[in-house]
């Protein structure tokens, strides 16, 4: 029997401009680009050079720790750049794709007739392995490592979420088989966390293999490592894996047509966006067509992914990886008159200051101004509003901060990565830059263990 969570601290921020329902034709990519910083932990080796051509799941590069840890074309064509950074890093890889769009052909199999190692050597060699995330510290898993539990959550509480359901309808068959392939590689469960108001008529409730947990309650009752922590919390020394449903999609698509097909749906949002709504492309996809002549403001600030957690990119940048979303937020670099002494507009605040904590189901337009400047941690019971983890959450960040392993070991940095702590920095009045915070403290605690 199924059962549901009631998660009482959160904040909703409801912005004006949301993405409809409804799938456009028209934004069609030619360039894909694959970024290597999307992986962390990642030092790429190169397995093409500009010119090469390559099919959808040809090698891009390699992992040097793991070379059976493969980064896969998303499309055919030609590799027309790469882009490197300081110290030759390399940045971006970019793929000009063809008309034909060609596959490589890894074979249809069914997971239920192979052994988790057959399983497993598709998955790296056709590069869907790297489309699951291990926690701790939200990587590309290691091969050698068993998770305990596989998570999956099958709604997004974000600003400006994509329609988890709406992406994946139609897909039932090749989700279920991704089930199947995963259910292979774990000695646990699977969890399917499903928001509340889901309950009864989604199509995710149809899957087997999976034991379904409800949440009800404001964002982050929709964040992975929210549902983990309520489900089937990771101790030290504890590995668990976790998967978004179109990348669940994908993995299914590879055992049943035997293609690494990335093939989905990406939601475009913001007020400033003149036509909202979703557009069929692959991963990596340029942005370029989905935002010209589509903007009633230039002046603007493009991010892919969620304004809490997303990327800022350029006009012609490129998807992340592990987004499915665009975000327009008008820039706000205008200074406020004498916007510390009242405020100077409706907007999404915890602070009884706004009456917007009076009308929690209003949408807001909002711009990125900051509102402040950096300062000291002040403040007392602000991050715990809005954190439905059982930690002490200002000490966990002066913890990290400071770089104090034992403290953050003990006050749960192994539970936690950027996307759970993303309201704490929205709300945070010292302006601190808490992903940034955590991911550094991330970066140490490998390094010195």
């Amino acid at each position: 029997m199924s059962k549901t969570i009631k998660l009482r601290k959160g904040y909703d921020i409801r912005l004006s401009g949301t993405a409809p329902k409804f799938e456009m034709a028209e934004f069609q990519s030619r360039i894909f680009a694959i970024k290597p910083k999307d992986f962390y932990g990642l030092v790429p080796r190169l397995l093409v050079e500009q010119g090469s051509e390559v099919k959808a799941g040809s090698p891009l590069f390699q992992d040097k720790a793991n070379e059976s840890i493969v980064f896969t074309s998303p499309v055919s064509g030609e590799v027309v750049e790469i882009i490197r950074g300081e110290r030759r890093v390399i940045l971006e890889i970019r793929i000009l794709a063809d008309s034909k769009n060609e596959f490589v052909d890894f074979g249809k199999s069914n997971p239920k007739d192979l052994n988790a190692e057959e399983i497993k050597s598709k998955l790296l060699s056709s590069g869907c392995w790297t489309l699951i995330r291990q926690r701790p510290f939200n990587k590309v898993p290691q091969t050698e490592i068993t998770p305990k539990n596989i998570f999956i959550s099958g709604f997004d509480s974000t600003p400006y979420a994509t329609d988890l359901e709406y992406v994946v309808t139609g897909e039932e068959q090749n989700l279920q088989t991704g089930i199947d392939a995963l259910c292979k590689l774990t000695q646990g469960k699977i969890y399917l966390g499903l928001s509340k108001k889901q309950e009864g008529n989604s199509i995710f409730e149809k899957l087997h293999n999976v034991e379904t947990t409800y949440f009800e309650g404001p964002h982050p009752a929709g964040n992975v490592g929210v549902q983990i922590h309520h489900t089937a919390p990771i101790n030290k020394d504890e590995t668990v894996w976790t998967i978004s449903p179109q990348d669940l999609v994908t993995i299914g698509k590879l055992f049943n047509q035997g293609v690494y097909d990335t093939n989905r749906l990406f939601s475009i949002s913001g007020d400033p966006v003149k036509k909202r709504g979703y557009f069929r492309s692959y991963i990596g996809a340029q942005v370029t067509k989905a935002i010209e002549n589509n903007l009633s403001n230039e002046h603007v600030r493009i991010i892919s992914g969620n304004p809490l957690t997303g990327d800022k990119i350029n006009k012609d940048g490129f998807i992340g990886t592990f987004h499915n979303s665009i975000s327009v937020i008008e820039e706000g670099d205008e200074p406020e008159f004498f916007g510390w002494l009242f405020p100077t507009y409706k907007r999404p605040s915890l602070s009884k200051t706004f009456t917007s904590y009076m009308q929690p189901q209003a949408e807001y337009k909002v711009n990125t101004n900051m509102h402040g400047e950096e300062r000291a941690f002040v403040m007392s019971g602000e991050y715990d509003k809005v954190l439905p983890m059982d930690i002490l959450p200002l000490q966990f960040f002066k913890a990290c901060y400071t770089f104090d392993i034992d403290n953050m070991e003990g006050l749960g940095i192994y539970e936690i990565v950027e996307e759970d702590i993303a309201l704490c920095e929205f709300v945070c009045t010292s302006k601190m830059p808490l992903q940034q915070i955590l991911r550094e403290a991330i970066i140490y605690l490998e390094k010195e263990s």
